[in-house]
């Protein structure tokens, strides 16, 4: 493996792949070195996108159009990573949307969109991929929120869905831990044990992309330079994905002046 491409001869999922942090995500990837596999509704954005990072990195790519929130397309991509490539080594839960804000103008519609998407794709996605991720120790990684960490008055039901995220992520890693052990406490853990599943959550606060807030996208609202960029959040995914044998557990990514502006 050459040391250049940490992710050589492995395979990566990226849904929300058109656009944003999850192309992004998917460029640094193949940097890396891995084939990746892009998921999105999108079929023509996918395609560009795959065009390019063949050009790019010489990595193999698979084009899947997949709308998260139905559980048979999600089954059907883990499905067809595997088949095609044999194993799965990382899998990066990127899909998301906000719509509405307050709860009491938010329709049934809108909020049932952001459950869907955010929520059960995340669930699906995760069910289906770790037998897969088991068996490469493999990363699962998530991307949160600055929302899914601290109370906030705009949109409670997107923040409570990165606040489920999250949460469901640090849980999912306690029990791959506990799985792959199989130890008691203390026991001494011996090189050729399984490393088990490594499980990150990423949570940026502003990331400027097309994500809608307010009736505009965030890449309109904020110059470049303002707030963190798209690849910034990607670089963060490849430093997580890069690891054998440890778990970066949670990143943080903030812009500067976060915590004032709080």
């Amino acid at each position: 493996m050459a040391t250049d491409q940490p992710l050589a001869d492995g395979t990566a999922i990226v849904t929300g792949a058109s656009s944003g942090i999850g192309a992004a995500t998917a460029r640094e990837l193949a940097r890396d070195g891995a084939s990746v596999a892009l998921a999105a509704r999108s079929e023509d954005r996918l395609a560009a996108l795959a065009e390019g990072i063949e050009a790019d990195h010489g990595v193999g790519t698979l084009v899947v159009p997949t709308d998260v929130r139905e559980e048979t397309e999600v089954e059907a991509l883990i499905e067809r990573v595997v088949g095609e490539w044999g194993r799965l080594d990382v899998l990066v839960n990127n899909a998301g949307l906000a719509r509405g804000a307050d709860v009491e103008e938010l329709t049934t519609e809108q909020y049932r969109a952001m459950q869907a998407t955010n929520v059960d794709g995340v669930f699906f996605a995760t069910r289906a991929a770790l037998p897969h991720l088991r068996d490469s120790s493999g990363n699962l990684i998530v991307i949160g929120s600055f929302a899914g960490q601290y109370p906030r008055s705009y949109n409670p039901v997107y923040a409570a869905t990165k606040w489920w995220v999250r949460g469901f992520a640090h849980s999912v890693a306690a029990s791959e831990a506990q799985r792959a052990s199989g130890r008691s406490s203390g026991q001494r853990r011996d090189a050729t044990d399984e490393n088990g599943v490594a499980v990150t959550v990423i949570n940026p606060s502003e990331v400027r992309t097309e994500f809608e807030a307010g009736g505009e996208t965030f890449a309109e609202r904020f110059p470049e330079g303002a707030v963190t960029e798209p690849g910034e959040v990607a670089a963060a995914v490849a430093f997580a994905a890069r690891q054998k044998h440890s778990t970066v557990s949670e990143l943080d990514l903030y812009r500067r002046d976060k915590f004032e502006a709080f």
